[in-house]
């Protein structure tokens, strides 16, 4: 069995140095993730595109997220983790074809779980009026959300007590499902707010 290592790192950001996944994540260490925002415009309002992690996942199965996000290795540099877009969602992006925006922490802290990430953050704007023809054949997500930027972040932040959305999922026979959904604010992984907020506050100043 392979042992992924990561690099860990202290609360300031200084390297500390390399341990098994599984350790950093019983020890609550800091540690290096990619992750990858998709989002798209219609008529001057901006959407994200959630994904939807599959039902057999280990943490929070079914449960909404960023469009894609992985672990760094402590072998890779942050651009390798654009092999996630693919692995996840079947589309292919270039590094060029994002645009970074920093590196943010990120905190989940719950009984079971201890998280805590300095997540390497990019953003790809889907071309106008193109349809993303997305793949989910890794297992790892069943399907994808949009939801437009604002009404999500009334829901996060402001106590919106739910959002209509548009939902687009694989079937238990590989075929992609269209449809309207309703979203409430546990349907997500409870990433820290002060995440959402710089996130959500980059998208919008491009």
């Amino acid at each position: 069995m392979n042992i992924e290592l990561l690099k860990t790192f202290d609360e300031e950001g200084q390297f500390l140095g390399i341990a098994p996944r599984e350790e950093v994540h019983s020890k609550g260490l800091w540690y290096e993730t990619f992750h990858c925002w998709f989002i798209s415009k219609s008529n001057d309002r901006s959407f994200i595109h959630f994904q939807i992690r599959s039902k057999n996942k280990k943490d929070y199965p079914n449960k909404l997220d960023i469009s894609s996000a992985g672990h760094l290795l402590s072998n890779e540099r942050i651009e390798d983790g654009i092999r996630e877009v693919h692995e996840e969602l079947g589309v292919n992006v270039l590094l060029d074809d994002l645009i970074y925006v920093g590196k943010i922490p990120d905190k989940i802290i719950e009984q079971n779980i201890i998280d805590k990430e300095y997540g390497h953050v990019y953003l790809y704007f889907l071309p106008d009026n193109a349809r993303t023809d997305y793949k989910f054949e890794d297992g790892e997500v069943s399907g994808i959300v949009r939801i437009e930027l604002e009404l999500f972040e009334r829901l996060w932040f402001n106590n919106l007590k739910n959002v209509r959305a548009y939902s687009l999922t694989v079937d238990d026979d590989n075929k992609m499902q269209e449809k309207n959904t309703l979203v409430v604010k546990s349907d997500f992984l409870p990433h820290a707010d002060s995440y959402i907020h710089t996130v959500l506050q980059r998208i919008k100043n491009i």
